[in-house]
């Protein structure tokens, strides 16, 4: 009887053993699968941050280049304007000077037009502008006329626009990274939260929870363009 009862105690033993390393074992798995996840979510966590701190300083940047040429425009614009107005008085004085049949301020009124402008003015005597009913009234309404002050307004308009629509694609990137960012951070969240628990089942489910968000997020950011 003692012999028996010494080959149970050490079968029971040698079982519960067993048992301890099992649960060891999956224990230290569950450890290693959870520092994995921790280094890679702060190493993501870092990433998208930075990305989106780019994405801000990006869009600053990029508004304040736009600012710059919509001033730079304006300039431009304005001293188009005042070209044309100039041009305009001394199209309104020739056709005065035609009227008395003053031959010498016509040709020095002409003289004095823009060189843009005399093109166009020559372009428009062509069409027979006192005898031709269907003659533009003037010789702003030319194709052949153009204001350079004025054209250079459009393109820097045109540009700050360009610029104005990248800084909102960066701001929006950046706010896609900073939505990563929390994604990544509540991955790190439940992977501390899962280390609290002893029960296999619910840190088994926390830890598979943290790592489909994580996956999730890598797919975020690789779908996101680098700033």
């Amino acid at each position: 009887m003692p012999e028996q009862l010494n080959v149970e105690v050490a079968h029971r033993l040698s079982e519960q053993e067993k048992a301890d390393r099992q649960k060891h074992r999956w224990e230290e798995v569950i450890e290693i699968l959870e520092v994995v996840v921790l280094a890679l979510a702060a190493i993501a966590t870092a990433w998208s941050g930075y990305q989106a701190a780019r994405g801000d300083g990006q869009q600053s940047v990029l508004y304040s280049d736009a600012s710059v040429d919509r001033g730079r425009a304006n300039t431009a614009a304005t001293l188009g304007q005042q070209r044309l107005a100039a041009d305009g008085a001394m199209f309104s004085a020739w056709l005065e000077a035609r009227a008395a049949k003053d031959t010498q301020l016509q040709a020095i009124l002409v003289r004095r037009f823009s060189p843009e402008y005399r093109a166009a003015f020559t372009a428009w005597l062509a069409t027979e502008p006192f005898t031709n009913p269907d003659a533009p009234p003037g010789p702003g309404y030319l194709p052949e006329y153009h204001n350079p002050g004025m054209e250079q307004a459009e393109k820097l308009n045109e540009h700050a626009a360009a610029l104005e629509r990248e800084g909102t694609e960066a701001r929006h990137t950046a706010e896609e990274y900073v939505r990563a960012t929390v994604l990544f951070a509540l991955v790190l969240f439940l992977v501390a939260v899962g280390q609290r628990f002893r029960l296999r089942g619910v840190r088994i489910a926390t830890i598979a929870l943290a790592l489909g968000l994580f996956a999730y997020g890598l797919h975020d950011l690789g779908t996101l363009p680098r700033l």
